[in-house]
């Protein structure tokens, strides 16, 4: 199987980009990014690209995708949602455009929020973004999964990018067996997204549209 991993420099494609390679049944890996993510591997290819709203300069370098593991995200905070809109819908819709475009249909694996908003009328700007590019991208003609967690454990190196962040992770990682079994459909991790993604991207699979932590975890076998 060839996984497009789209977001691989941050916490969550990380751990997509560290199950592909742990996983046998993947057999290459192209990453598209701003940066070369700091884990190389003989099954990985880098593709160093600036403009996420248009890869249409990559399309012959996306033939023969199988799934596209879908991580690129930021934070709400201080952000217009005319700005977060474009990094969560739009960078979306056109990596799997350009997909279509070229022939492939794969598996379109994308990592949202648990309290993303399907109504796109909800008062919270994140959670109606997130509901819109989810929205939008269930209604293309691929197999597309959405998956919602909620508290995200990093592990084997996986961290998050500001520091605040990194600071909340080293605090609250020691509660996660607590978190995960008070919440379990609110805390998994990233070894388990990564996991789950490979999964969802087999022919055949049943599963729903929309799956939370819980449902992750299960396919993880975690």
């Amino acid at each position: 199987m060839h996984v497009l991993v789209l977001g691989a420099t941050g916490m969550v494609g990380h751990g997509m980009l560290h199950a592909c390679i742990a996983d046998p049944r993947v057999d290459a890996v192209t990453v598209v990014a701003r940066r070369a993510p700091a884990v190389t591997h003989p099954k990985v290819r880098v593709l160093v690209h600036q403009d996420f709203a248009d890869l249409t300069a990559l399309r012959e370098e996306l033939q023969g995708v199988d799934a596209c593991h879908y991580a690129i995200g930021t934070s709400s905070s201080g952000v217009s949602e005319a700005d977060y809109t474009r990094v969560t819908r739009d960078y979306a819709l056109a990596a799997a455009r350009t997909l279509l475009e070229v022939g492939e249909r794969p598996a379109f694996i994308y990592v949202s929020g648990r309290s993303a908003d399907s109504t796109e009328k909800g008062p919270v700007m994140w959670a109606r973004v997130k509901g819109a590019a989810e929205n939008a991208l269930l209604a293309l003609p691929m197999s597309t999964r959405i998956l919602r967690p909620g508290y995200i454990r990093p592990l084997h190196g996986a961290r998050a990018s500001s520091p605040a962040a990194r600071a909340f992770y080293t605090v609250t990682s020691p509660l996660f067996p607590v978190l995960r079994w008070s919440f379990p459909d609110w805390a998994t991790s990233t070894e388990a997204i990564g996991r789950a993604a490979i999964a969802l991207s087999l022919p055949g699979n049943t599963e729903p549209s929309i799956l939370t932590s819980r449902d992750i975890n299960r396919l993880a076998g975690m």
